[in-house]
């Protein structure tokens, strides 16, 4: 980890825990909806809700590329080409394309509910998170309702850049095949997520710690044997899409994240 992103990665958890000693809340990972709507009403994945440091530390893992989190990230593997994905996934672009359009200006998003995630943390990307959309995604997929908007920051407004879809943590990779052909799209979701016990969350912001999404735990008996809390799948399946890039490689790039090279 970057000197940088190791600086910023401190500086979103100490904002999350004094926004919790302030408001007794935080405000959650995108895809995943935190509030305090009655659980025996929400579906099974959102009553089994991740520790608030989870959250950040998700986050901030996206500082680099997906393909770095190693056993902390499952990705789905790009199938063959079959009759129909073609078709499918294009009629997908033009929906995000739509929705790129009416919310080029950001004031619009967030008239309109999108909600910024950690606001008043410096990140390469920030996500506009639409928490009803994020509700809906559990139950049937709407191309022009994305989970959340990927906006880049320049000066004191930002850029739309991309869309983020989720499903629920349940799909198969098949279920996932449904909503985007996975021959052209690689879902990810955050795996093996051992919480540090009260007292000692600080040790994940060491240098080779145990806990979190750099953790060298990675199983529930070496989890439990350090005294955390071991979490199988933190948050739902997620996928990041560019519909406003050139070619079919960058429109479903699974490793851009929050790559530099994007960025002013």
């Amino acid at each position: 980890m970057s000197s940088r992103v190791y600086a910023t990665f401190v500086i979103a958890v100490l904002t999350v825990a004094l926004a919790q000693a302030q408001q007794n809340t935080s405000p959650s990972m995108p895809g995943m909806d935190m509030s305090s709507h009655d659980t025996q009403s929400q579906p099974h994945d959102m009553k089994e809700m991740p520790p608030d440091d989870a959250a950040t530390h998700a986050m901030h893992s996206m500082e680099g590329r997906h393909m770095d989190m190693g056993p902390h990230m499952k990705m789905t593997a790009l199938r063959d080409p079959k009759a129909g994905d073609d078709e499918r996934a294009q009629k997908v672009v033009e929906a995000e394309r739509r929705v790129m359009e009416k919310y080029k200006d950001y004031h619009v998003a967030l008239n309109e509910g999108f909600q910024i995630f950690l606001p008043n943390v410096p990140q390469n990307m920030y996500h506009f998170t639409n928490y009803s959309y994020g509700r809906e995604a559990f139950f049937t997929f709407n191309p022009e309702h994305p989970t959340s908007l990927l906006y880049e920051k320049h000066g004191d407004g930002y850029t739309l850049v991309g869309v983020m879809y989720t499903a629920p943590k349940r799909f198969t990779e098949d279920d996932l095949d449904q909503r985007i052909p996975l021959s052209v799209a690689q879902w990810h979701e955050h795996v093996n997520f051992c919480a540090a016990p009260e007292g000692r969350k600080a040790e994940a912001l060491l240098p080779n710690p145990q806990f979190g999404f750099r953790g060298s735990i990675t199983t529930q008996s070496a989890c439990d044997a350090a005294g955390g809390t071991f979490h199988p799948v933190v948050f739902n399946w997620m996928v990041h899409v560019y519909p406003l890039e050139k070619t079919q490689a960058d429109i479903w790039s699974a490793e851009r994240g929050h790559d530099k090279s994007h960025v002013d």
